[in-house]
């Protein structure tokens, strides 16, 4: 007799997207218009009412998303740009593929996001803007972090690429930031069948320059005017996601969901990452143990796949090493602890049930 299902960290088949996703490649084949055409056209105002701003720009990838809302800016060389040191990598690189510097901060505590205290003492003479990370899902404490900006006269781009659909006290993520990066890579919220990003923006002269950057920096064919990427969401990338779009509130209301089991199914001795506003998406859910190796051993063992967002402090990273010091205990004490369970909206509520049940075996396994 078999034992139970294995439980996916994520699971990326196509389910009730399926004949609407099919319908939008077949679409764009049979157009034959592969590049800036209006599948992106329409995506992009689509996804500008869904986030709560008058201008989307399609762009190759979230971490270009960041790289040219800065330039967009005027941010670049001799610059400073404050980033949190609990992130994907790809949040500090975008401000170094803009030509400028990133100052890691430490993130708090409970939230494990970007701690406005420790963005505030982290500002300089050089410091031209901040890089607040809705981590996981979750939304930053944005009103401290404005005021921060106001002091001392900063920009602010939004890090959106965990976040789709989060909003912090109602407010849709992004709206009120100079510029909001949201990444389509597939295992986002809203992802796409490839690579893909998106900057969201009220201000008509940045997203004017986005559209330039992206496409080698022309005003028109040919007509190069400032030296821009090559950073194009294509056709098929966003006529997937218009066609995913409408399935994001139901995606993202399975995910709390799931959350909340876990939040209610684990034992004590697990620490959530707090949930300070009920506008979290839940991109992921990481939980900090101890014994963090045998934990995921154990579960492994019973075929269910964890992952470690993220294992090293961005600050750490070999990349960064000439950055200057950064001194981040919090988000280098919670890397050495988190571990991120299964969490997608074609998993079951029993099963997020089960793997808090296994990880309450553990614990009592080890005091056995």
């Amino acid at each position: 007799m078999s034992g139970p299902a294995s439980i996916p960290f994520i699971d990326l088949h196509p389910g009730e997207d399926d004949q609407v996703v099919r319908e939008a490649i077949d679409r764009v084949i049979r157009r034959g218009w592969f590049v800036l055409g209006p599948e992106v056209e329409h995506f992009e105002a689509a996804f500008a009412a869904a986030c709560g701003g008058p201008f989307a720009i399609g762009v190759g990838s979230g971490t270009d998303a960041i790289s040219l809302s800065l330039r967009a800016l005027g941010i670049g060389q001799g610059d400073e740009v404050i980033v949190p040191a609990m992130t994907a990598a790809f949040t500090a690189l975008a401000v170094i593929a803009a030509g400028a510097r990133p100052v890691f901060a430490d993130v708090d505590a409970g939230t494990l996001t970007l701690d406005p205290a420790a963005c505030a003492a982290a500002v300089t003479s050089r410091t031209r803007a901040l890089v607040p990370v809705h981590l996981y899902g979750q939304p930053c404490d944005m009103e401290r972090l404005r005021r921060v900006a106001e002091r001392h006269n900063l920009a602010i781009v939004e890090d959106c690429c965990q976040a789709h659909g989060a909003t912090e006290k109602g407010v849709a993520i992004g709206s009120r930031a100079n510029a909001a990066a949201f990444s389509f890579y597939p295992t986002k919220n809203l992802g796409g069948i490839g690579d893909g990003g998106a900057v969201i923006t009220a201000d008509a002269s940045i997203a004017e320059r986005i559209r330039r950057l992206r496409n080698g920096g022309q005003s028109g064919r040919y007509e190069h005017i400032e030296a821009g990427v090559n950073s194009r969401l294509d056709e098929l990338q966003a006529a997937v996601l218009r066609a995913r779009l409408p399935f994001l509130a139901d995606w993202t209301a399975r995910r709390r969901a799931l959350a909340a089991t876990y939040r209610r199914e684990l034992p004590t001795w697990v620490k959530t990452v707090d949930e300070r506003d009920p506008g979290h998406v839940y991109h992921l859910f990481p939980v900090r143990v101890p014994d963090r190796d045998r934990l995921r051993a154990r579960l492994t063992s019973r075929e269910i796949e964890t992952l470690i967002h993220y294992p090293v402090a961005v600050p750490r990273q070999p990349a960064f090493a000439n950055m200057g010091p950064a001194d981040c205990p919090v988000a280098e004490a919670a890397a050495s602890e988190l571990v991120s369970l299964p969490l997608y909206p074609r998993l079951a509520v029993h099963d997020a049930a089960r793997v808090a049940h296994e990880i309450e075996g553990f614990q009592k396994g080890r005091q056995a």
